[in-house]
């Protein structure tokens, strides 16, 4: 799509239900659509729209490997639930070996913010640019929000991914948390919030997957 088609499918998606976001996204994707996913708080919402339009759609997850316990009891319920294609992609390295040579994930403080790109770069953005290489989505369904934190108050529903080259539909772009948990018990969905991303460190930075030094740090 190009830029003004893209600023047109936001003017007229602006208001419409997340279902009918999804189900916009799918139809623009030439059977090449993909959900990706982490498994944190309020997840099954955009896994549950995903699947309510195409049941065996793709989904991305990088498992890094410092994930809680509780978020992978968790994922294993929601893919149980709701018939998951999961499609995980690990780490080139193990987290045994990355804790000997580099001491584990990095602390969460600003002073650690060059170690917390580079754990991202090889724990993260690495295996989710394989999966993304092998998978080829033209459209790539996310759970992003705009009220998650400052940085993606300059995205909008619809955008094209330049870190992967997918056009990039977030269809609860306008959702507050209240709106998330009001369709998680509407659908009798379940919830985890024992989450922590150490690839994010906390929860108004960005991992690299959404912004553009997420790109150059995999290429490079």
């Amino acid at each position: 799509m190009t830029p003004d088609q893209i600023a047109q499918a936001n003017v007229e998606l602006r208001d419409a239900a997340p279902l009918d976001i999804v189900r916009w996204a799918i139809a623009q994707a030439g059977g090449r659509a993909i959900v990706s996913t982490n498994f944190r708080p309020f997840e099954a919402v955009i896994l549950h729209l995903a699947t309510q339009v195409q049941p065996d759609i793709p989904v991305l997850w990088v498992d890094h490997g410092y994930n809680r316990p509780a978020t992978y009891t968790h994922g294993e319920a929601v893919k149980n639930l709701l018939g998951l294609k999961i499609k995980a992609y690990v780490p080139k390295i193990t987290t045994a070996h990355y804790d000997a040579v580099f001491g584990g994930a990095p602390d969460p403080t600003p002073e650690n913010e060059d170690r917390i790109k580079a754990f991202s770069t090889a724990m993260k953005l690495e295996p989710f640019q394989r999966g993304m290489r092998e998978l080829a989505p033209t459209v790539w369904i996310t759970a992003l929000r705009k009220a998650q934190n400052p940085n993606r108050a300059g995205l909008d529903i619809v955008s094209h991914d330049g870190n992967f080259g997918a056009l990039k539909v977030s269809p609860v772009f306008h959702w507050s948390e209240q709106q998330m948990d009001d369709y998680l018990t509407a659908n009798g969905l379940p919830n985890e919030w024992d989450y922590f991303d150490p690839a994010k460190a906390d929860e108004k930075r960005e991992c690299g997957l959404h912004v553009a030094w997420g790109g150059d740090a995999v290429k490079a």
